[in-house]
């Protein structure tokens, strides 16, 4: 059973309960939002999949009254995916003339009336919940009539199961200890400042450095500033990235490194950012499923896709709990072989990490060649020591490199190219068009033919990486979705009672609780911790089956029980 829920433009949630085929089933139901609830709880005895015009917007109306829902469908992240999606071109809703459904949310919180839903709301009520209803029928329509509809069915699941994750996630928080966050800043900065004035140790260091460069008045957050010294005591740079400083020689650089490094953690995660974040010993960050084209995820600030190590301190799980962090090795490379099916190099990472498998298979003598090349591979890199190497991997492997240079040869030649389950990677622009049509003019320059291949080289890598980064993101969502229906086999069924939890939603159950492309952290009871451990471990072999069937490649994790982030690394 499908239960479209909509919230109107009063602020009230319509539910219309819709059949296998997307069409209203029986007439809708009207609620206040106060009683969504313990009316969504008495569903879920059922287990019927909820379709939300935005999970974000409506599933924490759940949460926050006690409930936890056990399957989603995402109208918004769906119809993304197929509007691009090869696999559906034919489609009425690939067809469509744009409409409100290929708004895509911004990475800023916006501001909104009451009441008000992500999209446009001219429309009455009925309007809205008749063009949802009409949305969902295009979406089940687009799938049903593509030519291999169970890959997309899974995609849109994972998709939609994610939405419910990454709100879960939101809701519940990370455990972090502030006291702990607040020493490890001191201990890096110096005491708390001020906003706008350095701390103690940023100071010491911008002295040192304008002392070496011989400038009493420089400021080392400007960067032509900083650009302008460095060049004027005779040091070439073009950019004042670390890795470029790295490569330099100068009593400055060490400090001016030092200095960069700390200026990051102050602006990232210093103590505006602990004071804004960090609300009742949980961060709190939104996650934004499907930010990015590929289908990784991106926030709504906060940062919480680039914690650094310096900060990991601080996430400590609660007194009687554990965390349970697990990231899956060399991700990428494992799901290129499997996409390619080449079995030599699956082999290679058989029970064990990959780069070291492919030095003791004698492709390149040590593990930073390995990945090194790999990554060349991924990414196109055809110069320095990766462009060196990749000979040395394609005769290895010549089928995971023979896709990654077909999904390149494509993209520079503008087509599209689709990962494992079937999104598509958009085409490039106007722009790009006109400088490819440009070079083939008959006045056409040379400059316009170098301008040519130049961004066609590009688009190419793009697409080369496309459909590795892109089905290593749907392995991900499928590893998630097999944790997430495990550990509610660990939890009571929370509709036995009748009655919504009267406490916080996850006080008492497992749950993830942070995500990082190929890692996820699960806040557990400690007494639970083992058998969260071996859901999360199953969980990553279940993923691997969903995507590529019986193809013998390891999709290996590093598990570690902990009390705090940085014990696991």
């Amino acid at each position: 059973m499908h239960l479209l829920a909509s919230r109107t433009a009063n602020g009230e949630i319509l539910v219309r309960p819709l059949d296998s085929s997307g069409r209203p089933s029986e007439p809708a139901t009207l609620l206040a939002e106060h009683d969504f609830p313990r009316y969504a709880l008495r569903q879920e005895a059922s287990a019927p999949r909820w379709v939300f015009e935005d999970t974000s917007r409506i599933y924490p109306i759940l949460l926050g009254g006690g409930v936890k829902v056990q399957r989603g469908h995402d109208l918004r992240l769906c119809h993304a995916i197929l509007r691009l999606s090869a696999a559906t071109q034919s489609s009425e809703l690939a067809r469509a003339e744009p409409n409100r459904w290929d708004r895509a949310p911004a990475l800023e919180p916006q501001a909104a009336e009451p009441g008000s839903t992500l999209f446009d709301l001219v429309f009455d009520d009925d309007t809205v919940e008749n063009d949802s209803t009409e949305e969902f029928r295009r979406q089940l329509e687009a799938v049903a009539t593509c030519a291999d509809p169970g890959r997309l069915r899974l995609l849109l699941a994972a998709e939609s199961a994610g939405a419910l994750i990454a709100a879960e996630m939101q809701f519940a928080g990370l455990p972090w200890r502030t006291d702990i966050h607040e020493g490890l800043l001191t201990r890096e900065l110096g005491p708390r400042v001020a906003p706008g004035i350095r701390p103690e140790r940023l100071e010491g260091l911008a002295q040192v450095i304008r002392r070496e460069l011989g400038d009493p008045h420089l400021n080392p957050d400007s960067q032509p500033d900083l650009m302008r010294a460095l060049q004027r005591v005779g040091l070439e740079v073009s950019s004042t990235r670390a890795w470029e400083l790295q490569k330099l020689q100068h009593p400055v650089i060490a400090p001016l490194l030092d200095y960069k490094k700390l200026a990051r953690l102050l602006s990232a995660n210093g103590w505006y950012w602990m004071d804004t974040w960090i609300v009742d010993g949980r961060f709190h960050p939104e996650y934004v499923p499907g930010g990015v084209v590929t289908g990784r995820w991106a926030t709504r600030g906060g940062g919480a896709l680039q914690l650094p190590k310096q900060v990991r301190g601080a996430v400590v799980a609660d007194t009687g709990w554990k965390l349970v962090v697990a990231d899956a090795a060399q991700l990428e490379p494992r799901i290129l072989a499997a996409l390619s099916r080449d079995t030599a190099m699956a082999t290679a990472g058989r029970g064990t990490d990959l780069y070291a498998g492919i030095v003791a298979s004698g492709v390149v003598e040590t593990r930073d060649h390995a990945k090194v090349a790999m990554l060349g591979a991924m990414y196109g890199a055809t110069t320095g020591e990766s462009g060196r190497l990749l000979p040395q991997l394609k005769k290895a492997y010549p089928r995971a490199i023979e896709l990654t240079e077909t999904a390149a040869r494509a993209g520079e030649r503008g087509d599209v190219v689709s990962t494992r389950l079937g999104r598509s990677s958009p085409r490039p622009g106007e722009r790009w068009l006109a400088t490819q049509a440009q070079a083939y003019h008959p006045g056409a320059t040379d400059a316009d033919e170098r301008r040519a291949r130049s961004q066609a080289r590009d688009w190419g890598r793009f697409t080369r990486n496309f459909i590795v980064q892109g089905s290593a993101a749907e392995w991900a969502l499928c590893w998630m979705a097999e944790i997430r229906r495990e550990l509610r086999l660990l939890a009571p069924r929370q509709f036995d009672s009748g009655r919504p939890s009267p406490g916080p939603v996850f006080a008492e159950s497992p749950h993830l609780v942070f995500f990082l492309h190929d890692e996820v952290i699960v806040h557990t009871p400690a007494a639970l911790a083992d058998d969260v451990e071996q859901i999360v471990t199953r969980a990553a072999a279940t993923a691997g089956r969903h995507l590529f069937g019986d193809f013998p490649v390891d999709f290996l994790l590093t598990v570690a029980t902990v009390d705090s982030y940085a014990e696991a690394k």
